[in-house]
C-alpha cells in the first residue's frame, strides 16, 4: 500500500523533502501545503532583486506548483494553511483559500513552516512604511515602494544577515542607509577583532552605523506633513526615514503547533532527532524551524540556513522511504557579500567558547588571495580558532577574493574532526593567477601548528591593555620608516635584520612582545629571540590587526 504524505510549507527544507521522496518512491501520494502563493523561491536572493542586481523576477521562482506536478506528480495546495495537528490520529487541519476549512490524514508528515521575522511590541511599528522581508510578497512591496515612491532615506533595524543585505542593495539605488544595532556590533557570527572590517567597508560605501543603541518607537512626521517616519532610539537621538525595513531576526513559525503533542523547545523550535523525526512517531521536521546540534559544540542551537535546510529535507524523505540517513549537525558555515567585500565563518567563534568555558588558540593572519606577482592580488584577513590539541573549531576570513574557498576547505575539514596538522597537510590546487604554493589555507596550519607544538607563542591586540609594563618590552621588528609611519605605543624599533647584531639591547630578565605587518617577521624574530635565551611573544596578524583592532566608526 503506497504511503500517504503531507508536507507542511515549501521553499528549502520542504520542497526537497518532496523532491528526494518521489525520487525514491514512485507510488507515494505527496500532498504540499503552502500557505503563501510560491512553494520554492530563492529568499537568500531576495535583496538582490530590490537592489536589481537580480533583474528578472522570475528568476527568483525555482519551482511553480504547475512544475512540481507535472515533473514530480506531487499534489501542490497553495494559500493552504496548516492550523493544526492531531499527532494521534495522524490528521491536519487545514485552512484553504479554495477550499474553506478541511482535514487531511497521513502516513507521514514533513513540518517545515520555516521562521517569520520577530516584530517586537514597539509603538508605532505597524505604521506604514515600515516592513519586513519574508517571501515574494515582501519583496514585491519593497520593490514597488523603491520603484515608485520617492525614497531618499531608508532604516534597517537589525545589523544580522538580512539586514546588511539589504542595506547593501537599497544604497546600490541610490537610497541614503542609516543601520540600527542594539548589539555593539552586526553580524554576530564574527568576533569583535574581525567584523571591524564589514563597518569599515559600509562606512566606505555610505552606510551609516548605529550601533549598541535600540528603537524606542516609531511615530509619524506629522510636523514636516510628510509620509515620512521618525524613529526614536533608546538612547534620545531621533532619525527621519522615508522606508524602515525590520530585520530585527526570526523566531520559529510554529504557533499553529502549540496545542498538539509535538514536543517544542523553550524558543518554540522543533525537536527533533538525529533522523529529523519528532517525538511523534512517522512526524519529521526541517529548516528554520528546528533545533539542531551544533556540530562542534554538540550544544542544542538553532542555526536558519538554507543548506542545513536543504540537507535536512533530503534527510527526512530517506527515513520515511526506509533508509536510515541521519543529520550529524550544523556547523554554521556563512557567506555575505558587503559591497566589494566578501565575508565567511565556519563553526565556533570566541564569544561561543567562551559561553562554554572552553579553552582555545587563536591566530590572525593577511595572505594574499594569489601570487602577489601575477595581478589583481589582495588581501584575506583570515582567522583561525582550536583548541590545545590543535582540533580545529572555528574560522573567520574577509577579504574581496578567494575567501569562499579559504573557508569552504576549513569549513570541509572541520567536518571530517580536523586539526591544524591537516590544514598543513592539504595539496590545494595552485597557480599564480587562483593561489600560491603554500595556500593562506596551509599558512594558517603552519602558524597554528607552530603554537600547538610550542615553537611559538602569541598574544592578541586586546592584550596589550594588560601587558605589565615593568616586565615586558615591546619591539617593533619593522623598518624604521614603517616604525615612524605608525606603531604601537610604548614599542622601541629593532628591525628583525639588524636583531642578532643589537641583542644587547633587550632586557633578558624581561618578556619581550614583538611585533611586525602582520606577523612572519614578528616569527622570525621570535625564532631568534627565543634560541638566545629570550622568553619572546609575537603579536598574531601583526600592526595590520593591531590597527583593525582599533577601528572605530567616528
Amino acid at each position: 500500500m503506497s504511503k500517504k504524505v503531507l508536507i507542511v510549507g515549501g521553499v528549502a527544507g520542504g520542497a526537497s523533502a518532496a523532491a528526494r521522496l518521489r525520487r525514491l518512491d514512485e507510488q507515494a501520494k505527496i500532498i504540499m501545503l503552502e500557505r503563501d502563493e510560491h512553494i520554492s523561491f530563492a529568499n537568500c536572493g531576495l535583496p538582490y532583486y530590490i537592489g536589481e542586481t537580480i533583474q528578472e523576477r522570475s528568476k527568483l521562482l525555482i519551482q511553480t506548483p504547475e512544475a512540481m506536478k507535472k515533473r514530480f506528480n506531487i499534489d501542490v495546495r497553495i494559500f493552504s494553511e496548516v492550523i493544526a495537528i492531531d499527532g494521534d490520529n495522524k490528521t491536519a487541519t487545514i485552512r484553504s483559500k479554495d477550499r474553506g476549512t478541511y482535514e487531511e490524514s497521513f502516513d507521514y508528515l514533513v513540518l517545515s513552516p520555516g521562521a517569520k521575522p520577530l516584530v517586537p511590541p514597539i509603538p508605532g511599528i505597524e505604521l506604514p512604511g515600515i516592513t519586513s522581508l519574508r517571501n515574494i510578497a515582501d519583496t514585491d512591496r519593497i520593490k514597488q515602494l523603491v520603484d515608485e515612491k520617492p525614497i531618499k532615506q531608508a532604516i534597517v533595524v537589525g545589523g544580522g544577515f538580512i539586514g546588511i543585505e539589504m542595506a547593501e542593495n537599497l544604497r546600490e539605488r541610490g537610497i541614503g542607509v542609516t543601520v540600527i544595532e542594539a548589539a555593539p556590533h552586526i553580524l554576530a557570527p564574527y568576533d569583535t577583532d574581525m567584523i571591524a572590517h564589514a563597518e569599515q567597508e559600509l562606512k566606505k560605501h555610505g552606510v551609516e552605523l548605529v550601533l549598541g543603541d535600540g528603537v524606542a518607537s516609531f511615530t509619524k512626521n506629522e510636523q514636516h506633513q510628510t509620509e515620512q517616519i521618525t524613529v526614536q532610539l533608546q538612547s534620545g537621538s531621533t532619525l527621519l526615514a522615508d522606508l524602515v525595513i525590520l530585520a530585527i531576526g526570526v523566531k520559529p513559525d510554529t504557533a499553529f503547533l502549540q496545542q498538539s503533542n509535538v514536543n517544542l523547545g523553550a524558543k518554540g523550535h522543533i525537536l527533533v532527532n538525529e533522523y529529523m523525526e519528532t517525538n511523534l512517531a512517522g512526524v519529521y521536521a526541517v529548516g528554520d524551524a528546528v533545533e539542531v546540534t551544533h556540530f562542534v559544540s554538540n550544544q542544542q542551537t538553532a542555526i536558519p540556513l538554507a543548506g542545513p535546510a536543504n540537507k535536512q529535507g533530503r534527510i527526512a524523505a530517506d527515513n520515511i522511504a526506509g533508509l536510515k540517513s541521519a543529520y550529524k549537525g550544523t556547523q554554521g558555515s556563512s557567506i555575505i557579500k558587503i559591497f566589494k567585500l566578501t565575508g565567511a565563518a565556519t563553526g565556533m567563534n570566541e564569544r561561543m567558547l567562551q559561553q562554554l568555558n572552553q579553552p582555545y588558540h587563536v591566530v590572525h593572519l593577511h595572505p594574499a588571495s594569489h601570487a602577489t606577482y601575477y595581478p589583481g592580488a589582495s588581501p584575506i584577513a583570515m582567522k583561525l580558532i582550536f583548541d590545545y590539541e590543535g582540533k580545529i573549531l572555528g574560522a573567520q576570513a574577509f577579504g574581496k577574493d578567494g575567501v569562499d574557498k579559504r573557508i569552504d576547505v576549513i569549513a570541509t575539514v572541520i567536518r571530517m574532526q580536523g586539526t591544524v596538522e591537516d590544514l598543513t597537510e592539504l595539496e590545494l590546487c595552485y597557480a599564480p593567477p587562483y593561489s600560491s604554493a603554500k595556500d593562506p589555507v596551509n599558512m594558517a596550519g603552519y602558524i597554528a601548528q607552530n603554537i600547538v607544538d610550542e615553537r611559538a607563542v602569541v598574544f592578541l591586540p586586546r592584550d596589550l591593555a594588560d601587558r605589565d609594563l615593568d616586565n615586558t618590552m615591546l619591539v617593533d621588528v619593522r623598518t624604521p620608516k614603517e616604525h615612524n609611519d605608525g606603531h604601537i605605543p610604548g614599542s622601541i624599533s629593532i628591525p628583525v635584520d639588524e636583531l642578532r647584531s643589537r641583542l644587547d639591547e633587550l632586557d633578558r630578565d624581561k618578556e619581550i612582545w614583538v611585533y611586525c605587518q602582520v606577523g612572519l617577521r614578528g616569527y622570525t624574530a621570535l625564532r631568534i629571540l627565543a634560541q638566545h635565551g629570550f622568553i619572546v611573544k609575537n603579536l598574531t596578524g601583526g600592526y595590520k590587526s593591531y590597527t583593525m583592532s582599533n577601528f572605530t566608526l567616528a
